[in-house]
């Protein structure tokens, strides 16, 4: 029979079922050599009301002294999730009848309003949950408060944080009392005042790394203090830092976000990250469900350093602003001197008919690969697809594929720079950009518009896709069949966040486009597409004629124009190539994900979709035994759920720190959020703040606020009348569409889905980089 009433110096933290999280977490700290615990026991998740049995029981494990009657959910103090303060505790209870009273309560805290909404967050469900009550001797403490192992703020593990109040740690909890703060590091204290002496914040720091070693990981520790000697009454895992890439070693690692770069800063699955891995170009280390690429050793080459932070600098400046932060520490030496940017150099011009030789070399690379993965099946499929992704690096490799796309950035900067330095004009490439040749990407959104196109013909068919899901395709006239599937079949391999193998591409989920399509069909006329791109065509060769209309105006004219001239062909040559290779990659993960799919359905699983929680080489492993680890997958599902809680630094050090850069720019009205301009024009209109694409619904004049935009936003953005993202760069998808398109957008405002309310009426200044907020909503 299962005891309802268990001493706490009886259990360990694998015993959570019958103790709950606390419970669980103080019997195995009664177990740490130097941690005092104040005495107690738990009732157990065996009671559920009292019973007889349960009122004996309690009876007689309650003295004459005070207690702590404390909450004990099962779904507590988790590593993904800590549950602090969603149930209720109580203090000095004395007497058995008064807790067993606050027993009942401390269960019917289980569902409060505020329990139900932690976990339908975090993902946890209801009928999973049960509810112990850890009853403690109370201590009576001069001082009380909570230790950190990591700092709570900045992720650094190798701070201690302390926080001390006079008398019972409640006021502190609570936030009714302003405490006294301690931090340590490298064994020195600063905060030192009269409620703990030095030596004591000292002995509280290594009592708190004991706990953190025995627990192995970070941990926010509750503790008082009463005759000199310190008890600890809670200790959990902060599970709001972000983790650390594992590194193996001893050294500095300064770790870059590969998601800013790839604007996707949602969690990936571990196939996903696993085969992006695997792919990649550059070593990729995996935390938090995200990819990291360490430049520890580049900051750390002085002959190297300045490169690197000029590359930063024009994908995003705040990263830039991060590593000079990292920098100015000394711990690479001494940060680079402050210059101005140079003008970009002209590189030598790659012939213009590369592009389309390279588009060809790609387009026979992925018809091999769907010929040649074709029935392969097993442990044979693994070995072929690790020979394939080796064609996929020689490809993104390839020396003539970056000259082309070099050539297209290369003149973007060299346009903005000399154009600015002669004219005066802020991103002039911007306008020159306009509807750009070849670009797969913007061709993307046009070509959805012709689909709209062909629903208007069919009067019935929008109102029908209204409700529709995603079975529609069998449903419609065969002419719109025609048209949808025609797309599909080529663009049907994209889907937000697109490096991420998991995610449902729009082949496999076509209703994802149907609320673009509608704001096609609603707010734009026929025969937008042509359009709209001939109109981007006039306006760019006028733009380009002005400036070289102003230039031979100038000293040395001629030359300059001319100069200028050979560059703006070489952007409308090149910058629509620029898309392309991520277009060649997400082709060939469709293949790559068809095959793997249909090899999960051969494995025993409930959902063959439950590989995706298995990095490349366990899925690997499976197929070649059999089986799959069940519990594996499990700690996996609760592990993602919590990545996906957490927010992506641009930079993270080894010891955990998160650097936030910042623009330093005082050039902005008060109160407006500032970005990186990336598309010239100021527009102003309603906000539309849309994390998923299935939930778009556009009228004229809006503007999309949203996390990022990888390419499968296109579609979104021939609607729009102006972007805002917090995550991008001059030279991210986002920004080169917003261009073509005409779009005036900032990126890369911090928190701009937070900071701007859906509905609010804001202006965009593409040209400067900031964004002002005008009525709210």
């Amino acid at each position: 029979m299962t005891q309802l009433v268990v001493n706490l110096r009886d259990l360990d933290r694998n015993q959570s079922t019958i103790a709950g999280g606390k419970g669980a977490n103080l019997g195995e700290l009664s177990r740490i050599d130097g941690v005092r615990v104040p005495p107690g026991f738990v009732v157990t998740t065996a009671a559920t009301e009292l019973s007889a049995a349960l009122v004996v029981a309690i009876t007689a494990a309650v003295g004459t002294g005070a207690y702590a009657v404390r909450s004990s959910a099962t779904a507590e103090d988790l590593p993904t999730a800590s549950f602090a303060g969603q149930q209720d505790s109580y203090l000095n209870v004395v007497g058995a009848d008064a807790v067993m009273q606050h027993v009942e309560r401390c269960w019917d805290s289980l569902f409060t309003d505020r329990a139900v909404a932690y976990r339908d967050h975090h993902g946890i469900d209801h009928r999973t949950v049960r509810m112990a009550v850890v009853v403690q001797e109370m201590v009576v403490p001069e001082v009380s408060g909570v230790l950190f192992t990591a700092d709570p703020v900045t992720g650094n593990r190798t701070v201690t944080a302390v926080e001390a109040v006079p008398g019972l740690g409640e006021a502190l909890v609570s936030g009714l009392a302003d405490p006294d703060s301690y931090t340590i590091r490298d064994g020195r204290v600063d905060g030192t005042s009269s409620l703990l002496t030095e030596e004591q914040v000292l002995r509280l720091a290594a009592l708190g790394r004991r706990i953190e070693a025995h627990f192995g990981s970070p941990q926010d520790i509750e503790w008082c203090l009463a005759g000199d000697e310190f008890s600890i009454v809670q200790s959990r895992p902060i599970t709001t830092l972000f983790p650390v890439p594992v590194a193996g070693d001893q050294n500095r690692h300064v770790y870059v976000s590969v998601g800013h770069q790839q604007m996707m800063t949602d969690a990936m699955k571990p196939l996903g990250y696993s085969m992006w891995q695997l792919t990649a170009m550059a070593p990729m280390h995996q935390a938090g469900g995200r990819l990291f690429v360490d430049v520890a050793a580049r900051l750390a080459d002085p002959a190297i350093r300045a490169g690197l932070l000029d590359v930063m600098g024009k994908g995003d400046p705040v990263i830039r602003d991060a590593l000079e932060t990292v920098l100015e520490r000394g711990d690479f030496g001494p940060p680079a001197p402050a210059t101005a940017r140079p003008a970009t150099a002209p590189v030598p011009d790659p012939e213009p008919g590369i592009v389309a030789e390279l588009i060809a070399r790609s387009e026979q690379s992925v018809e091999a690969l769907r010929r040649a993965i074709a029935g392969r099946s097993g442990t044979a499929l693994f070995d072929f697809l690790l020979e394939a992704f080796q064609e996929h690096k020689r490809m993104l490799a390839d020396p003539l594929s970056i000259q082309a796309i070099m050539a297209g950035m290369g003149a973007t900067w060299w346009l903005n720079d000399r154009l600015a330095e002669w004219l005066g004009e802020k991103n002039a490439a911007d306008t020159l950009t306009l509807s750009a040749p070849g670009n797969i990407t913007s061709e993307m959104g046009l070509e959805l518009l012709d689909v709209a196109d062909v629903i208007r013909r069919h009067p019935g068919v929008a109102d029908f896709l209204e409700t529709a899901g995603d079975d529609f395709l069998d449903h419609l006239p065969a002419e719109v069949r025609d048209a949808i599937g025609t797309y599909l079949d080529r663009y049907g391999m994209r889907c937000v966040a697109e490096i991420d193998i998991t995610r449902p591409r729009w082949i496999e989920r076509p209703g994802t486009l149907l609320p673009v399509i509608l704001d096609n069909v609603r707010n734009l006329p026929p025969g937008e597409a042509r359009r709209r791109f001939e109109r981007g065509e006039r306006t760019a060769a006028a733009k380009a004629e002005e400036i070289l209309v102003r230039l031979r105006a100038l000293p040395d004219g001629e030359s300059k124009a001319a100069e200028t001239k050979q560059m703006i062909d070489r952007l409308r040559t090149f910058i629509g190539y620029r898309e392309y290779p991520k277009y060649a990659i997400v082709s060939r993960y469709r293949h790559y994900k068809n095959a793997l799919l249909a090899e999960a359905s051969r494995l025993p699983l409930a959902d063959r979709e439950d590989v995706f929680y298995l990095t490349f080489q366990e899925f690997h492993d499976a197929v070649r035994v059999g089986k799959v680890d069940e519990q594996l997958i499990r700690s996996r599902k609760d592990e993602f759920r919590w990545f996906q809680t957490l927010s992506t630094p641009r930079v993270l050090t080894s010891d955990g720190e998160t650097v936030n850069g910042s623009y330093r720019r005082d050039d902005v009205p008060a109160g407006a959020l500032i970005g990186l301009a990336v598309s010239a024009g100021t527009v102003e209109g309603r906000a539309r703040v849309v994390r998923d694409m299935a939930d778009a619904d556009f009228a004229p004049g809006d503007i999309l606020v949203t996390p990022f935009t990888d390419p499968s936003w296109t579609p979104a953005l021939v609607t729009v009348a102006g972007l805002v993202t917090e995550v991008g760069g001059q030279m991210t998808h986002g920004a080169v569409i917003a261009r073509e398109y005409g779009l005036p957008a900032v990126v890369g405002v911090d928190g701009a889905t937070r900071r701007i309310a859906d509905g609010d009426r804001i202006r965009v200044h593409g040209t400067d980089g900031y964004v002002e907020i005008l009525i709210r909503e």
